[in-house]
């Protein structure tokens, strides 16, 4: 499987569904039809829904999906440390490492641990970026059957991320809470709200 065009294709898949996102589909499903057939049936619900859909009802169920609740969160750190006072180092350790490998997120204001923009890190640096994959192999698990259980198109994108990675995916949400040894903490003390290590990269763009 070619990872990188996994990553790419499931970094553009999981990012806000804009114009500029919708008007990728094809290349996308191009892309993955000839470099990655094996993981284009798991983009294909998406992407299908992408096209008989208007963009205001993709975007609104983004919204709602994503961005309504923490049950589908994006950002990797949380389904390994929660809002607690690690998550600062953990966020400062991701900006970190994409400093040193000379990799620039632009104008995101997003936090460095949302996945889209951590598989666009990993499409960048492969290698490392499927370490780091593996590292929050949990977290992809537990996005991955959360989507599921809601019958989400989106299912099928992070599924086909989980699938780059070595060893079979966890049956359950039991299994994959095994695998992170925990669920997601609930803490919320100790970190200042304007710690700047929670900020995002940059503060400009959003699409939002």
């Amino acid at each position: 499987m070619n990872r990188a065009i996994v990553y790419q294709a499931a970094s553009v898949c999981l990012s806000y569904p804009d114009d500029g996102v919708l008007e990728l589909a094809g290349i996308v499903r191009d892309a993955l039809t000839e470099s990655a057939p094996e993981a284009a049936a798991s983009f294909a619900p998406l992407l299908d829904w992408w096209a008989i859909e208007s963009p205001a009802t993709v975007q609104a169920a983004y919204v709602d999906v994503f961005d309504m609740s923490k049950r589908h969160a994006l950002y990797l750190s949380y389904w390994t440390d929660g809002d607690t006072r690690r998550r600062g180092t953990v966020l400062a350790e991701f900006k970190q490492r994409y400093r040193e490998a000379g990799f620039e997120l632009g104008g995101t204001g997003e936090l460095p641990d949302h996945l889209p923009l951590a598989l666009e890190y990993a499409r960048h640096r492969p290698e490392d970026g499927a370490a780091l994959m593996q590292e929050y192999r949990a977290s992809l698990e537990l996005i991955r059957l959360a989507l599921e259980e809601r019958g989400s198109p989106y299912a099928g994108v992070v599924a086909a991320v989980c699938a780059t990675l070595p060893g079979r995916s966890p049956a359950d949400r039991q299994q994959a809470m095994a695998m992170a040894a925990s669920g997601p903490p609930t803490e919320s003390v100790g970190l200042d709200p304007y710690d700047p290590r929670l900020l995002p990269m940059a503060t400009t763009g959003g699409g939002r």
